[in-house]
């Protein structure tokens, strides 16, 4: 049984993290947010510490550092994005290992730094893409690896996820905390585009805001058309008023759509972290990479082939 911490208890995807713990048959000694609303460690682990202040969380899990048996093995990171750097490098420190909420970082350098803390620790960071775990993306990998065809694939990616007023007033909505759309809900996706077709040859953006992305991705072996959405107004017309996300990737009109399928992908990768099989900080560098690119890309125009519909549409009516 691994003893684990957790940072950011309070946060939206903390219980994904806690119900993996749980299910991988491991215990939570302690969890940390500057925020208290986090009854839902009752459900998961009633008996673990919770601190509100970082120094007096830290300072139990460096006091627990001394005793083998009771020190912290991995330590959880769902606090906000601008902070993960900090929290990694704090829990690695601690001595213990490290399973990081995406986007892991925000850019290369960041990432550089992360590698070298790794090696003065002797520890190790993972990192949460959970979609090279799902059913359908593992099958569609599998497809395009059989097929080996010489030309690329015209592809369309639709990632729209409704959020409500709320977001854009939390830490989420400032670009200096969250990255933006297409690092903050987007990263994930560029990871598992570049896990299915290969490497990046060409990126450009073509529309941004504080609530929608969009733009064009070439790999090896496909073309991509992207869109990224937290607006409900972007939703198809057959899924409103039905569910909330909609996730689509269109492979030259067959579409495949993987909006179900979600719920176990932390357990999922916990699980496959805890027998040896994690992405580490290496595995990160592609998504840090593009979305590096495209928070810095200035919005261009092209030809209207390279335009996703959604913002096609945004662009010329």
């Amino acid at each position: 049984m691994k003893k684990f911490a957790l940072i950011g208890a309070a946060g939206y995807i903390a219980p994904r993290h806690m119900k993996a713990i749980k299910e991988t048959n491991n215990q939570l000694i302690a969890a940390y947010d500057i925020n208290d609303s986090v009854g839902i460690i009752d459900r998961i682990s009633p008996d673990s510490e919770f601190f509100t202040e970082f120094e007096r969380f830290s300072d139990y899990c460096y006091q627990l550092k001394r005793d083998t048996d009771k020190k912290i093995d991995i330590v959880s990171i769902c606090s906000p994005n601008y902070l993960h750097y900090s929290h990694i490098a704090a829990g690695l420190r601690m001595g213990a290992d490290v399973i990081c909420e995406k986007p892991l970082v925000p850019t290369e350098a960041v990432l550089d730094e992360l590698i070298a803390v790794e090696k003065e620790t002797g520890h190790k960071v993972y990192n949460i893409l959970q979609l090279r775990h799902h059913d359908a993306i593992l099958k569609l990998k599998e497809q395009i690896a059989n097929e080996n065809r010489a030309e690329k694939y015209d592809v369309e990616l639709t990632y729209i996820t409704s959020r409500g007023k709320w977001y854009l007033e939390s830490w989420k909505g400032d670009l200096n905390k969250s990255f933006g759309i297409a690092t903050n809900i987007g990263v994930h996706f560029f990871d598992m585009l570049h896990f299915i077709f290969g490497d990046l040859v060409e990126s450009e953006v073509y529309y941004t805001d504080e609530t929608k992305a969009g733009g064009y991705l070439e790999y090896d072996k496909a073309r991509v058309r992207w869109f990224l959405s937290i607006d409900a107004n972007d939703l198809p017309e057959s899924v409103k008023g039905k569910q909330p996300t909609y996730r689509s990737i269109d492979i030259e009109g067959d579409e495949i759509e993987f909006s179900g399928g979600f719920t176990d992908l932390h357990t999922v990768s916990y699980q496959e972290i805890l027998a040896g099989r994690g992405y580490g900080l290496e595995d990160a560098r592609f998504g840090v990479k593009t979305v590096e690119h495209i928070r810095h890309a200035k919005d261009s125009t092209t030809d209207e082939s390279r335009l996703h519909p959604n913002v096609k549409k945004l662009l010329l009516g």
